[in-house]
Parts: C-alpha cells; sequence; structure tokens
C-alpha cells in the first residue's frame, strides 16, 4: 500500500472532520497506507469516549492518527507556532513513514507541505476548500493590501504553482483563479470537488412533522454569515405561521446567537438552539421541513463556497432557503428545483421566498427532487474516487492510468 500524510487544521472529533475528512479517509485506506494529522480543540480532547471511539475506528482502517492540540490564541502568534511545529511535525513523519504524497487540506497545510515538499521532493495537494484571504477580508479579520494580506497571497500563489494538483471547491472559484493568476494557474491540473455527504446516512425521513421546522444547520457566529437575513427570515415566518418552530444546530454559544436573532424575545421557546453530535446530524435534520442559510453573497470570498450543510439538507429531502452569490448554490437551487433564493430583507423579498418555500413544500415531488440534487452533485462515492485518481496519479500507483480517467468533478 503506497504511503501517504494526509494534514489539517481542523479537528476529526468535528462535524466538519467527520463529514469532510474522515467520510473520504475511510474509503481511500483501503489502498494507502496513511498518516493523519488533525488539530482537536481542547473540549473535543476532553471528550475521552468520543477519542477512544474515533482511535479504534482509525485503527481499524489502519489509519495512523496523530491527534494534536489546536491552540486558538494569541490570534497571529498561534498559527505561526503551530505552522513551525507542523513544518517540523510533517518533515518528520514524510521522512519516517516514507510518504510518497501529501494530501494539504486548506491554506497553511499547503504552505507547509510546500516546504517540506522542496525539502524532501515529496508532492502535494493543495485542497483549497475555499478562497481563505477573501474569506477573511469579508469577516473583518484582514484587511486588503495589508502586510498579512501580501504574505497569504504570495503563499497561495506560490501554492497554486508548485502543487502537484489542485482541488476546488466550486467552478466558480477555478474560474476567479484563472482570471487572476493567468500565469501560476497556467498548466495546473484542477478538479472540482465539492463538499459530499455520506448519503447512506443523510437519507429521507419515511415522514415529515405534523408542523413546519424550519432549520439552519453549522456554525451562524463565523463572520461570514448573514445572521440580520436570518433574524429577518425567521422573524418573518413566525409571523406568518403561528405554528412553526425555527431549529438552530451549531456548536456556537447559544446565548450569542439568541441575542442575536432574537433580542426582544418574541421567539421565545419557538427558538430552540443547540449543538448535535456528528453522528446525530442526520436525525435532526430529517424531522425538519426546510433548513435556512445565508452567506455574504457578493463577496469574491463566496465564489469558492461550497456548504457542507446543503449537500446533507438536500441528502434528508429537504428544500433550502438560501442567497445568490454563494459559489454554485444558486445554479443547483434553479437547475434542480430544489429551494428558493431570498434577494434581500424587503418585506417584499421575504413575501416572495416565503411564498416560494410554500409552494415548493406543496409539490409532492420535492422530496424526490432534493435527493437527486445530492446524489448527482454531492455523492461522496463520486468525491472519493476523484480523490483516488488524484491519489493515483501523483504517486504513480500501477492504476494511475485508469485513475487518470476517474478525475471528474462532483459537478458537471
Amino acid at each position: 500500500m503506497t504511503p501517504t500524510l494526509y494534514l489539517t487544521r481542523n479537528g476529526l472529533l468535528e462535524p466538519l472532520g467527520q463529514s469532510q475528512v474522515f467520510a473520504y479517509l475511510r474509503g481511500l485506506s483501503s489502498d494507502y497506507r496513511i498518516t493523519l494529522i488533525t488539530y482537536e480543540k481542547d473540549e473535543d480532547r476532553a471528550d475521552a469516549a468520543r477519542m477512544g471511539a474515533a482511535r479504534a475506528e482509525c485503527e481499524r482502517l489502519g489509519i495512523r492518527w496523530l491527534p494534536q492540540r489546536f491552540a486558538p490564541r494569541p490570534k497571529i502568534v498561534a498559527p505561526a507556532l503551530s505552522m513551525l511545529r507542523m513544518i517540523w511535525l510533517v518533515r518528520r513523519e514524510v521522512k519516517g513513514q516514507g510518504a510518497r504524497l501529501i494530501h494539504a487540506r486548506s491554506y497553511i497545510p499547503a504552505a507547509v507541505a510546500l516546504i517540506v515538499g522542496r525539502l524532501t521532493g515529496v508532492p502535494f495537494i493543495f485542497d483549497m476548500r475555499a478562497l481563505w484571504p477573501e474569506e477573511l477580508i469579508t469577516a473583518g479579520r484582514l484587511r486588503r493590501g495589508s502586510l498579512l494580506h501580501r504574505a497569504i497571497v504570495a503563499a497561495e500563489r506560490a501554492c497554486l504553482r508548485r502543487a502537484a494538483a489542485v482541488v476546488s471547491l466550486t467552478h466558480a472559484a477555478h474560474d476567479h483563479l484563472n482570471r487572476i493568476y493567468p500565469s501560476d494557474m497556467a498548466g495546473q491540473t484542477v478538479t472540482v470537488i465539492p463538499t459530499c455527504a455520506d448519503l447512506a446516512r443523510f437519507v429521507p425521513a419515511e415522514g415529515r412533522p405534523d408542523r413546519r421546522v424550519i432549520g439552519c444547520l453549522g456554525t451562524v457566529l463565523s463572520g461570514w454569515f448573514r445572521l440580520d437575513w436570518l433574524g429577518a427570515f425567521l422573524a418573518f415566518a413566525a409571523g406568518r405561521d403561528p405554528n412553526a418552530v425555527f431549529e438552530l444546530t451549531t456548536r456556537d454559544d447559544p446565548a450569542r446567537v439568541r441575542a442575536a436573532l432574537d433580542p426582544d424575545g418574541r421567539l421565545g421557546d419557538r427558538l430552540r438552539i443547540a449543538a448535535a453530535a456528528p453522528e446525530d446530524v442526520h436525525s435532526v435534520l430529517q424531522r425538519q421541513t426546510a433548513s435556512v442559510m445565508f452567506y455574504a453573497g457578493g463577496q469574491v470570498s463566496e465564489l469558492g463556497r461550497s456548504p457542507t450543510r446543503m449537500a446533507e439538507i438536500l441528502g434528508c429531502g429537504l428544500p433550502v432557503v438560501a442567497n445568490d452569490g454563494v459559489g454554485d448554490v444558486a445554479r443547483i437551487i434553479r437547475d434542480y428545483r430544489v429551494g428558493v433564493l431570498l434577494e434581500g430583507r424587503e418585506l417584499a423579498q421575504m413575501q416572495a421566498a416565503w411564498d416560494g418555500l410554500l409552494k415548493l413544500l406543496s409539490d409532492p415531488d420535492l422530496g424526490a427532487r432534493c435527493r437527486q440534487a445530492a446524489e448527482e452533485v454531492f455523492s461522496l462515492q463520486a468525491g472519493t474516487r476523484a480523490y483516488a485518481a488524484l491519489y493515483a496519479s501523483r504517486t504513480g500507483a500501477a492504476n494511475a492510468v485508469l485513475a487518470k480517467e476517474m478525475v471528474t468533478p462532483c459537478v458537471d
């Protein structure tokens, strides 16, 4: 089995780590001897039962898991120190395990893989996930043109130019990179793999709730989620349907979320805010009617966004209420008729979106269409095959020729 190394600053115990890291590695582990380096948050490390279960699962799959402590503060110093230690750790593991490929998830791991690759000659995959510099600017955490911004952009261009292959979440981001970095992207292999979901687990429920349950899944305090739109839409929906309830499934601080969405307390106990373990998320979705997600659309940062929650929501047969300008989201909604697009916070715009949602919910074929969209766009199997193809073609595996034919994006 070909030895490889997978590097991510996300935690394996996080929902994202389970759905967008471990889900793929389960399939890849049958052909590759994987060393996995993750960065776990303190609250997850303290959960001995879940840490033990994850370690046992890795051992069963033959994955060598090296969980590290995620240190978020000080904000600039901590990532810098983490990066220095990461370089030492990755170089040690590459040499010790004889890794023939580094799979770097996002920018800091890619910069580390670039440095280690120059030292060892081992190629790396730059799995971009999203346009990180633009996301930081949108969230107000980075100033365009600052010294730090210029450094991140320089690293981005170097990684794009020197990576053995690049993975983008969306076609919109790929097109953007070709426009702004034509020389760095020239001749580069780019595969589009959106955030896929385990559709064997995220399946439609046999029945639907007696009253409307409008959900929202994932973080909303990130800085690039439109909390004002979410609050306005929930308030509007509450006025139009007195029996509707609203479920936010998030690891964000419930008190802060409630204060932002319902400052006057009008929703009261109709607004439910709670976290859910990754293995329980599908059960939460299956008791809902529709799900809402509003990002800072219209920003360059949003071209690279492929919301994990959309794959899971559609897999459970639910429509989405979203906004335009977010990766390939609007195109998927329009092409498959699996949701509505909210155009703004004006009363008429809210009414149009609400009417559109009610019309969709009255369609007996809606659940089947949502499921079809999930299978055609967000299939975990297709995503795993695409990654396997990249691995094979970049490690010179015996099946590289066959694998190269399989390098197809999840989105046509």
